[in-house]
């Protein structure tokens, strides 16, 4: 359960760590940012992110894949030491 968990907090981090990456790539592309807003302009970037990318290589780019992967077994994670815990 502990493992679990650790684990859970190491793929949120690894998650916000590509966000904030896809935000400075966004900002270095002429897109503003509103700081005051992160989490929600971190979203949005990811979107831009995507587009940007597959405009300029022809394919989404890593960190959108480094953002979704880990969001998604965080939540994984969580929902199984949910049902763990009150089973």
């Amino acid at each position: 359960m502990v493992v679990a968990t650790a684990l859970a907090v190491c793929c949120v981090v690894w998650a916000v760590v590509a966000g904030l990456l896809a935000v400075s790539f966004c900002k270095r592309r002429g897109i503003r940012v509103n700081p005051v807003f992160l989490s929600i302009e971190m979203l949005n970037c990811l979107s831009q992110y995507k587009k940007l990318t597959r405009a300029e290589t022809g394919h989404v780019g890593p960190l959108f894949y480094h953002y979704v992967i880990p969001i998604n077994t965080a939540l994984v994670l969580v929902v199984v030491l949910l049902v763990v815990r009150f089973a």
